[in-house]
């Protein structure tokens, strides 16, 4: 007799270090987890691509002003800042990739409102997942 075990696709994210993440339309995106400064500090560096079901997931411990760069990131991204609520408050859609070798000649992008989370998409997934100010994302 063989035992079949049955799996959720969270469990199965979370088995391979993924947090599932629910849109404001409902959709789930499997997010990748940066907590620890190395990890922040790599973010999504040197990928070619990001599929549309994924993400980067930035977990700061307080509340705060962070801005993002793209320096050596080779795609464009969503960045979605929310404050301790899980409510959206900024979010910047295609910033493009830092043209630059040099890191001191990538601008920062976004920032301006207080924050704790930010969340990193492919570009053009905040508006498809119905990301505006003030909506909810839940992880």
């Amino acid at each position: 007799m063989v035992l079949m075990m049955s799996c959720s696709k969270n469990d199965e994210a979370e088995r391979f270090g993924l947090r599932a993440v629910t849109m404001p339309n409902g959709k789930t995106v499997y997010a990748e987890m940066a907590i620890e400064y190395t990890e922040m500090l790599r973010g999504l560096m040197f990928r070619e691509s990001i599929a549309s079901d994924r993400g980067m997931l930035f977990l700061h411990n307080k509340t705060g002003s962070y801005p993002y760069w793209m320096f050596q990131v080779k795609m464009p991204l969503d960045i979605i800042w929310l404050d301790q609520s899980k409510t959206v408050v900024e979010v910047l859609a295609h910033v493009p990739p830092c043209p630059s070798a040099k890191s001191s000649e990538c601008p920062t992008h976004g920032g301006v409102k207080q924050s704790q989370f930010v969340l990193e998409l492919a570009a053009g997934m905040a508006e498809k997942y119905g990301v505006v100010v003030g909506s909810k994302i839940d992880f």
